[in-house]
């Protein structure tokens, strides 16, 4: 699209470009999502000496869910590729890996907002603020290109805070245009943050609603309508969606779909795929 610089395939894992980041430099603690407990700088056991995941197959089935989930949005490849210009952590000073494992977490969230800055200069109904979204992309990319040292000592928030002002308006506009089946009943409902938690809400008329940041752990979301829905920071993990229609939703990212439920008639928007572990439907 002639609005966006920045290459959609660039915000997506390569994990074949990538010194296997993601399994060293983030902690996790035994859980439901992990089967084990790992500090933040230490390789996970089942990271082998080629940077691949030894179990990659069976994840799930292993007990390591939460993998399957996550998407570094392509901070993986930016940060083994060009930040630190194709050296392994493995084979330099420690030092070196200390900075990349540091360096990871906040060129990841650089990519994210990129992720849905590239997203919203494709909707037209936020063309008002396109050339705004276009600055706003072009500084978040030209920050993840930085020196480690100068990412490292980057205020994250402060930028995701300037680039959310953008990103609510965005929500504001889209919603009003009424790009779902609710088209002509204005912006639809407002559930900022709510607590949704295993709320019953099968065949919900959720159509133009505002879910930033609501938080819908294992919310039945079954054949609800959630078409023109601004997702953003919605946490969907084991909501169920079966049946449900995302037509239109927007903000919505693969590591949210990845950890949720749904099916084969599921409806879903362009910018994200099915994922491989969801039920065939009915």
């Amino acid at each position: 699209m002639p609005d966006q610089i920045t290459d959609p395939s660039d915000l997506r894992g390569d994990c074949a470009q990538c010194f296997g980041l993601c399994c060293v430099a983030l902690p996790f603690a035994r859980s439901s999502d992990f089967a084990l407990t790992k500090p933040a700088g230490k390789a996970c056991p089942n990271l082998r000496g080629d940077h691949r995941c030894g179990i990659h197959a069976d994840l799930r089935q292993k007990g390591f869910t939460g993998c399957t989930v996550y998407d570094c949005f392509g901070a993986g490849q930016k940060v083994s590729q060009v930040t630190f210009d194709g050296q392994d952590w493995r084979t330099g000073p420690q030092e070196r890996a200390r900075r990349m494992f540091d360096v990871f977490p906040v060129v990841r969230q650089l990519h994210e907002l990129l992720w849905y800055l590239t997203e919203a200069l494709g909707l037209p109904a936020a063309r008002s603020v396109h050339p705004e979204l276009r600055q706003a992309l072009e500084k978040t990319e030209r920050l993840t290109r930085q020196t480690p040292e100068e990412l490292a000592a980057l205020d994250v928030a402060a930028h995701r805070q300037e680039v959310n002002v953008l990103l609510l308006r965005t929500s504001e506009l889209v919603r009003a245009a009424g790009t779902g089946k609710g088209k002509g009943k204005g912006k639809g409902k407002d559930r900022r943050g709510a607590d949704l938690v295993g709320a019953r809400l099968r065949g919900a008329d959720l159509s133009g609603a505002s879910l930033r940041g609501a938080c819908l752990i294992a919310a039945d979301l079954t054949g609800a309508d959630l078409t023109g829905a601004d997702l953003i920071g919605a946490d969907l993990r084991d909501t169920d969606l079966t049946d449900a229609d995302l037509t239109g939703a927007f903000f919505l990212t693969q590591p949210q779909l990845n950890a949720a439920r749904g099916s084969a008639c599921t409806r879903l928007p362009e910018s994200v795929t099915r994922p491989a572990h969801w039920t065939a439907g009915r």
